[in-house]
């Protein structure tokens, strides 16, 4: 059995009893509900986590994955491996406080992760959703553009790829206030790591569907060429006219995949 609990809430749970079992019988508000996995906001003494508690999906659900040519995620441990992972590579994700695991049969495996609740931030996707109408500050976008593609850039030449890598999993701080947003240093922290892989080296399709699946959630930011432009130049850290030699094809293919998405949401 896997098991971690931070010193901090140690005093909120009982000695005497298994901590595993009450970890996984805490309750709070729900906030997502899907099979075998159950993420809930809580709150212990005067600060609020969210906890992610999996009960095992199932033989049935497992072997749908595996004829799809995927593998279900029948585990947190997936989740912090993923945050320690970026954690050494200082890319901000929420702190964990509590873990663990137990059970070797993969279909009813029960495990657990508590994580802080980042608070205050927004998402990028509702940072976004207004440039249309409203064109936001040149150096806002500038910054969160280069922040997101040095990110994309990070979890990629280390192997890691995130598998739901839209904008909406990018939290941005808001300590400090929006009035405020220039002033300060920006902070990005992404979220929503069960689904992460990790392995030596990224394959080349994973680097394209993440990558695709951000340009297809930025179709409301209304990002111009040159922005775009930016974002490669970051991520390949090469300057445009090798990227363009080099780098084109792998380029047209995020291209192309995102306008799949797009278009496949268009005619649902």
């Amino acid at each position: 059995m896997d098991f971690y609990l931070d010193q901090q809430i140690k005093k909120y749970f009982c000695a005497s009893q298994p901590l595993f079992d009450q970890l996984m019988a805490l309750r709070g508000d729900c906030f997502r509900h899907q099979k075998g996995r159950l993420t809930q906001r809580i709150k212990l003494g005067d600060c609020i986590y969210f906890i992610k508690q999996h009960h095992g999906v199932g033989f049935k659900e497992i072997i749908k994955n595996m004829i799809q040519g995927r593998w279900p995620v029948i585990s947190a441990k997936n989740e912090w491996r993923a945050i320690e992972k970026l954690q050494a590579l200082h890319v901000s994700v929420p702190k964990i406080f509590a873990y663990g695991q137990r059970g070797l049969n993969p279909a009813r495996k029960q495990s657990f992760i508590l994580m802080e609740a980042l608070s205050p931030t927004i998402s990028l996707e509702e940072v976004c959703k207004t440039w249309k109408i409203q064109a936001p500050a040149f150096r806002l976008k500038k910054k969160l553009l280069e922040q997101v593609a040095q990110i994309a850039k990070t979890l990629h030449e280390h192997g890691i790829n995130h598998r739901d890598f839209y904008l909406c999993h990018f939290l941005l701080d808001m300590t400090n206030g929006r009035e405020n947003i220039l002033t300060q240093p920006l902070k990005l922290s992404l979220i929503d790591l069960h689904r992460t892989q990790i392995r030596k080296q990224t394959p080349l399709r994973w680097k394209i569907k993440d990558l695709a699946s951000l340009l297809f959630s930025s179709k409301e930011a209304a990002l111009t060429q040159r922005d775009f432009y930016r974002f490669m130049k970051i991520y390949d850290d090469k300057s445009l006219r090798e990227i363009i030699h080099l780098n084109g094809p792998f380029w047209q293919k995020v291209k192309n995949r995102g306008n799949t998405y797009c278009d496949h949401t268009q005619r649902k």
